[in-house]
């Protein structure tokens, strides 16, 4: 598989991040022996009670929870923060064929067995929680809970946001898919040039955003889409999660808006917990309200002890 691997210089200086790689091969998926890079950071005390695992979206990396990692880790918490494959400081297949929903499962799937994390809480937004959850429901043993913010598990007959819908084609015909600007406006706040081309450091050119322009199409449309299959099967067993589980959702965010009520209903472990909308916070809330995000965690944590 021809891949692309972002220099380390590009990575240099960036604002508040000051965490270095850790790297992971896994399979890439392509029925052949090669193998592409994982890179995730990791914060906090090794022997933490609780790991805080913190999956990002599109068309972000780790840097965009650099807010809740400090705090997470002044908590006495262990942070660890991957890279999804195509993002950040992990390998970058080159064409976007080489993407699909089920790969990034199971790109995060042996990332994760590999190095054998337990005791984990799963915090995810947008593209994070539609893998992590996925994730998370096929090693339950590894996660005493779970929070998501800003993102959903799509399964057939429940239709996207027209939000969503423009994005998905926004992302295909943009001539110049310009990543930090992106997440510029997904967020309410303004961002500092520095934070902006933090954003685009993982993204020297055009040859590195493969997974950054394809992701929105990999929704999974159709019944019988396998993604659609698979997370029906992830559905059934987060309908039987009884573990706690927490949305913190954000109000000013078009794409996911109501997601939260549904997880509320159909999850167990949800009932009792302090759900909570984040007033101020865009699609990108880890950015206008990452200490609050942050904070929210913590209690959550807190408040339920394994």
């Amino acid at each position: 598989m021809k891949f692309a691997r972002t220099p380390d210089d590009r990575f240099i200086n960036l604002p508040d991040w000051p965490y270095a790689p850790v790297y992971t091969d896994v399979s890439a998926g392509d029925g052949t022996s090669d193998t592409l890079r994982v890179a995730h950071y990791d914060g906090g005390p090794k022997d933490a009670k609780t790991t805080v695992l913190l999956m990002h979206g599109e068309p972000s990396w780790s840097f965009l929870y650099r807010k809740m990692m400090a705090l997470h880790i002044a908590a006495g918490h262990r942070v660890i923060a991957p890279d999804l494959i195509g993002f950040g400081r992990s390998d970058k297949p080159l064409d976007t064929s080489e993407y699909t929903y089920e790969r990034h499962v199971a790109w995060m799937n042996e990332w994760l067995n590999k190095n054998d994390f337990r005791g984990m809480t799963f915090i995810g937004q947008d593209w994070g929680g539609l893998v992590g959850l996925r994730v998370v429901t096929a090693n339950v043993d590894r996660f005493d809970r779970i929070c998501i913010a800003n993102t959903g598990l799509p399964t057939y007959g429940r239709e996207p946001t027209a939000a969503f819908r423009d994005w998905q084609k926004f992302s295909k015909e943009v001539p110049v898919f310009a990543v930090g600007k992106m997440i510029k406006s997904g967020a309410v706040t303004k961002l500092s040039p520095e934070v902006i081309a933090a954003y685009d450091a993982p993204f020297p050119d055009d040859s590195y955003k493969a997974a950054a322009r394809i992701f929105p199409s990999l929704y999974p449309d159709g019944e019988d889409h396998p993604s659609n299959i698979a997370n029906k099967i992830a559905w059934d067993v987060l309908r039987s999660w009884k573990k706690p589980f927490l949305t913190a959702f954000s109000d000013s965010d078009p794409i996911t808006n109501g997601s939260d009520n549904y997880f509320q209903r159909e999850v167990p472990g949800a009932t009792g917990q302090a759900h909570t909308t984040i007033i101020g916070g865009g699609h990108f809330l880890q950015e206008d309200k990452g200490e609050e995000f942050a904070a929210i965690v913590n209690a959550f944590i807190a408040a339920n002890p394994t």
